[in-house]
């Protein structure tokens, strides 16, 4: 664990602040589409004109479609949501997904938005099922020999999500004899395998899943990034509860093919020059806590 816990207290600040973010911005019901998370307190983004970007096999792919696909995840409140009755996406990763290809010159309405599983995300940006990936990604040594990462955007980090009446998990000391649940792939799941020894494990494909196995009485608690786990709780109080602290430091970033440098690096530049953009899609979607959370410096590896 020692790594885990001098990771985090590098940015324990950060990552509480981050994390304590998405429980009143993911409480509000009704979802609105993509690139809208709230009407007239969104942002609206400029589609930009004539892009030239030399040497991205990506952008050149995009251009000549004329259109963009970018993963996401599509069960997490406040973050990536699909709204079944009227397949509507809402959420800060569709707000920076939606920012992120109007940058690259291409409208909101030419997104193909795909849900693909944690343990997907690689082989999907590798074969080129999609350009860009914006899905709760964290930023992992290990993910930087397989894809490359913009940003990052957003950071967080891992918590732990129990039924309401549990009092036998207070924090992730309390874990041993448990069965954990999280998505298969997840740096989550990773953690709890590789640094706590006696706990049980549950994998599914979407971490919403794992909320009904919860609520079923199947698994004892929910472990991914506590933004995640908010929105989930924000949805059912009576029946779920987040508890602890973060555990760990999870950076969310923009997922793409390795080897890109042109679009990693443009992305970059996007995030790094778009501040008031950030700020305005943060305002719109998490922020909607009051909470105020800078954002995070771009990695220029």
């Amino acid at each position: 664990m020692k790594n885990f816990f001098s990771r985090k207290s590098l940015n324990v600040a950060a990552v509480v602040a981050a994390a304590a973010l998405a429980l009143t911005a993911c409480g509000g019901g009704g979802t609105a589409g993509a690139g809208s998370s709230d009407g007239a307190n969104a942002p609206a983004f400029e589609v930009a004109k004539d892009v030239s970007l030399t040497g991205s096999p990506t952008f050149d792919k995009i251009k000549s479609a004329g259109a963009i696909r970018i993963g996401v995840k599509e069960d997490q409140p406040g973050l990536g949501n699909l709204d079944a009755a009227t397949g509507e996406r809402s959420g800060f990763d569709i707000e920076i997904a939606t920012w992120m290809a109007a940058s690259l010159g291409v409208a909101k309405d030419k997104i193909e938005f795909k849900a693909i599983p944690s343990a997907n995300r690689e082989s999907a940006l590798a074969n080129g099922d999609v350009d860009l990936y914006v899905g709760t990604y964290s930023i992992t040594d290990k993910r930087k020999k397989i894809v490359d990462f913009a940003g990052p955007y957003f950071i967080t980090g891992q918590g732990l999500l129990v039924a309401k009446d549990n009092t036998d998990i207070k924090s992730e000391k309390d874990l041993v004899g448990k069965n954990v649940c999280s998505a298969t792939g997840s740096t989550p799941i990773q953690n709890i395998k590789e640094n706590f020894p006696g706990v049980k494990t549950t994998e599914f494909d979407i971490y919403s899943k794992c909320v009904d196995a919860l609520k079923s009485g199947t698994v004892d608690a929910v472990t991914t990034d506590q933004a995640i786990l908010l929105g989930f709780a924000s949805q059912q109080p009576e029946k779920l509860k987040v508890v602890g602290e973060p555990f760990t430091v999870e950076k969310y970033g923009i997922g793409l093919a390795l080897g890109d440098t042109a679009l990693r690096t443009f992305l970059n530049k996007t995030l790094t020059d778009g501040g008031a953009t950030w700020t305005k899609i943060y305002d719109s979607t998490l922020g909607k806590s009051g909470t105020k959370v800078e954002q995070p410096k771009v990695d220029q590896y």
